[in-house]
């Protein structure tokens, strides 16, 4: 197989050819997908018996992770909207915030929730609130889509309990509790700045060209009758509760039957089932489509959604294999940079190149982690600026890409723009706010 600088060269040609075909040669992002990770495992010398075998592996793992979550989180969504239970949601959120902070809402809505819940979970469940919001406030999709991307992955990256961070803290050494805080320091304007106020700018400069703006809703599909607020919020916010008191009952009770119970009730794709079921019983009385069609809908809108995640995690497993992971690290050991900016830079390399931010975060933590006493930094700090590097540079390997494009509704630019460059964006902020942090080591508790 490749080895050395020539697999930076394929992995960057390999994203080329993939823009390419999908932007100018308008082939089914799907079909782009498949046949470029065909393409680089045969570039980087990958035996042709492990060609195939590494291309469905990788698009099945993908799948066994989120398959079931977005069939289920689709029809959850499509019985929310029909309901009238996200148009209560946004009216409660315009109240709370008004209509020019209404995406700060949702930024920070996403931030709170994707602390217990996983980002593509959580982006399914919420994204129903993207087009409601859009359509009373008339601020553009893209913001909406890159407020409450950014919000979710900010978290993901940066709060524990969450994997990626809980990893980190153990690596690095770092007390939960202040790591939690302290994340919590950073994410908040990252969370802003990313997803708030660079949502705004970028909101006002791309065109929304999907369908999310353009759907309307015939007379005979409204709601039966007007659904209360509570009720809407309860049933947005059943699958969050039950994945919570998983992680909460695994937390105070290990090992109960409490926590065997909640383990499983609260586990992604049963508390999303779970849901949808409450979400027939409860929602029915307020929805005038019948059943099959609300289901024949979900059904045709998360096939697709489905098999272009699938194939993102098939390219993303193609890049894993051929070791470009292993050359990143061992060439940027050599590098005599800032600590802190280092495990941000290998963090945020990893991220882009494996397209997995806890993989990023687990390899960079396991690598630099056991070297921080004698680096002379904060462990909390240090394993701060390796979650800040995970953040930003999503990248179609990345499968949560195609979640955000799909759900979205955006075209590959419009996602490169709004939640590529909004991650980024919001991964330099959380440094930055690092580094302040760091100026004030001698003074704050921990550091």
């Amino acid at each position: 197989m490749v080895t050395g600088n020539l697999l930076i060269v394929i992995f960057v040609l390999s994203l080329a050819a993939l823009f390419f075909a999908i932007l100018k040669l308008k082939i089914e992002p799907f079909l782009a997908l498949i046949t470029i990770a065909v393409l680089t495992a045969l570039a980087i010398g990958m035996p042709l018996q492990d060609v195939a075998s590494t291309v469905t592996t990788g698009f099945g793992n993908t799948l066994a992770g989120v398959g079931i979550l977005i069939g289920l989180g689709v029809i959850f969504g499509q019985f929310l909207g029909a309901s009238g239970a996200v148009e209560k949601i946004a009216q409660a959120v315009l109240k709370v915030f008004g209509i020019q902070r209404s995406p700060a809402g949702l930024a920070l809505t996403g931030t709170a929730v994707s602390i217990p819940v996983f980002f593509d979970a959580a982006f399914v469940i919420l994204s129903g609130l993207i087009r409601s919001l859009s359509s009373k406030t008339g601020i553009s999709v893209v913001t909406f889509v890159t407020a409450l991307g950014v919000g979710l992955i900010v978290s993901h990256n940066m709060i524990a309990p969450t994997p990626g961070p809980l990893v980190v803290a153990e690596n690095t050494g770092a007390e939960l509790g202040l790591f939690i805080l302290y994340g919590i320091i950073v994410a908040i304007p990252a969370t802003l700045v990313g997803g708030y106020l660079y949502g705004m700018f970028i909101g006002k400069r791309v065109k929304h060209s999907g369908e999310v703006e353009e759907v309307t809703i015939d007379k005979a599909d409204l709601p039966k009758k007007e659904i209360s607020t509570g009720l809407s919020f309860f049933m947005l916010a059943l699958p969050i509760v039950l994945i919570l008191a998983n992680t909460v009952s695994q937390l105070l009770l290990p090992e109960t039957s409490v926590s065997s119970f909640f383990g499983f009730v609260g586990e992604k794709n049963v508390a999303l089932l779970i849901s949808v079921f409450a979400a027939i019983i409860f929602l029915r009385p307020y929805i005038s489509i019948p059943n099959n069609r609300l289901y024949s809908e979900a059904i045709n809108s998360a096939g697709i959604i489905i098999l272009i995640t699938g194939a993102g995690g098939a390219f993303g497993a193609v890049i894993n294999n051929s070791g470009i992971g292993d050359h990143l690290i061992s060439t940027m050991q050599s590098w005599s940079i800032p600590v802190l900016l280092l495990a941000f830079i290998f963090s945020q390399i990893l991220r882009a190149s494996l397209g997995s931010a806890t993989v990023a975060l687990v390899t960079t933590s396991s690598i630099l982690g056991p070297m921080v006493g004698e680096l002379g930094v904060s462990p909390i700090l240090l394993g701060l600026a390796i979650c800040a590097g995970g953040i930003g540079l999503s990248l179609p390997n990345d499968s949560g890409f195609w979640v955000v494009n799909r759900f979205g509704k955006l075209t590959v630019p419009q996602t490169l723009l709004a939640w590529t460059g909004g991650g980024f964006i919001a991964g330099v902020t959380a440094l930055i706010t690092v580094f302040i942090l760091n100026l004030f080591s001698g003074i704050l508790p921990g550091l």
